[in-house]
């Protein structure tokens, strides 16, 4: 766990009341301990994000929470389908693993258009 002062640290030009306002808007979930907050490692990472996002992308804090959901969707959807993925293989016949492989192939792509 990483205390407030280690973590402003570890982000360079980050300061205080700009990470309390993230905490407030719920952007970053850190742990309370004895009125101090901890964060995790995920949380650091979901620091210099909002960050970088806010920073060096340009992205005002208005749109960052519609972001924040966005990338948080598809870091769930890859985790199912690597769900899907790990059953198939563990689970699935290689008739089945050819059944998957050639529907999937026959999806029409949205790609492009």
């Amino acid at each position: 766990m990483i205390t407030e002062d280690a973590l402003l640290q570890l982000v360079a030009g980050l300061d205080r009341v700009r990470l309390e306002r993230w905490i407030a808007e719920a952007w970053v979930r850190p742990e309370e301990h004895e009125g101090k907050f901890l964060f995790r490692e995920i949380d650091l990472a979901r620091v210099r994000l909002i960050f970088e996002l806010n920073t060096e992308l340009g992205i005002d804090e208005e749109a960052i929470p519609v972001v924040l959901r966005l990338l948080d969707h598809i870091h769930t959807l890859r985790y199912q389908l690597r769900t899907v993925c790990a059953v198939i293989e563990a689970a699935g016949s290689p008739e089945l693993k050819q059944q998957v492989a050639e529907a999937l192939l026959s999806v029409p792509s949205t790609r492009g258009g």
